[in-house]
């Protein structure tokens, strides 16, 4: 097991991604601390786990609240090695919709509670070695027209994650990397297009230039790699971003189709 014996916090874990990290760590001999607003969400997931888990519940807009998850997670575990930053806030906003409140939510929760809650971890990380993964998202690079807040701030994200993989390595030890997960299908997102009018079957439905594979990539891909980043299969490597989708993100040129 790659992750024997260590103690993670995942932050958003009560459903989708989250919730796959939390269950890919424990099946790889960690405990974890589930952390999310979703109370039912997150206990159902602990009580999944068994005593391998612990809950704390928060809302990462409170910038106390990264302080309070690392207190959570010493009382239970008595230390901290791996840190795994993915809950996010995702509103549909552009231009003309991305009001004060919207916009400074969804920093507070994207960027300034991952950047907090590796401050409050940082002297336990040290002591452990440990490292620090942030879940990010292709759209770092332009984003969707209606995700504009969002995908400006996984663009911070990302440049937060390599100027502290290299600040943090060499000083205290901790890496720090990133993962860019592409389209995901989870739960809330099957949810999301239902409610945009899409038909039930609308995920066999996606066109070969959008998910060469047939299918888009599943929850449990996504945990699967975030083990390799929290294990020590992957020191020294550190301000690291690997993009997580069917195609590259930079420098595609997919086929030009001409309608007859």
């Amino acid at each position: 097991m790659q992750l024997e014996s260590k103690a993670i916090i995942v932050t958003g874990s009560a459903a989708g991604i989250g919730r796959a990290i939390a269950q890919r760590c424990v099946r790889e001999g960690a405990r974890v601390l589930i952390t999310d607003r979703n109370a039912d969400g997150a206990h159902e997931v602990a009580a999944e786990l068994g005593d391998a888990a612990a809950v704390h519940i928060d809302d990462l807009a409170d910038p106390a609240v990264p302080a309070r998850i690392v207190a959570a997670a010493l009382r239970s575990f008595g230390r901290v090695d791996g840190l795994v930053n993915n809950a996010a806030y995702i509103p549909r906003s552009d231009v003309n919709s991305t009001d004060v409140v919207l916009f400074d939510r969804v920093m507070h929760v994207n960027v300034r509670a991952p950047m907090l809650l590796v401050q409050a971890a940082l002297p336990h990380l040290s002591k452990a070695k440990g490292s620090v993964l942030n879940i990010g998202s292709v759209n770092a690079y332009c984003g969707e027209p209606p995700l504009l807040a969002y995908s400006m701030s996984k663009g911070a994200l990302m440049t937060m994650s390599r100027n502290l993989g290299d600040a943090l390595f060499g000083a205290y030890g901790v890496r720090v990397n990133q993962i860019n997960p592409g389209w995901v299908l989870t739960d809330n997102e099957f949810k999301l297009k239902l409610a945009d009018g899409l038909p039930p079957d609308w995920p066999s439905r996606i066109p070969r230039t959008v998910a060469p594979s047939g299918g888009l990539v599943s929850p449990e891909t996504i945990a699967a790699a975030v083990v390799y980043w929290l294990s020590d299969a992957s020191r020294p490597v550190s301000g690291t971003v690997v993009d997580l989708e069917q195609y590259p993100m930079i420098g595609r040129n997919p086929p030009k189709e001409v309608v007859s």
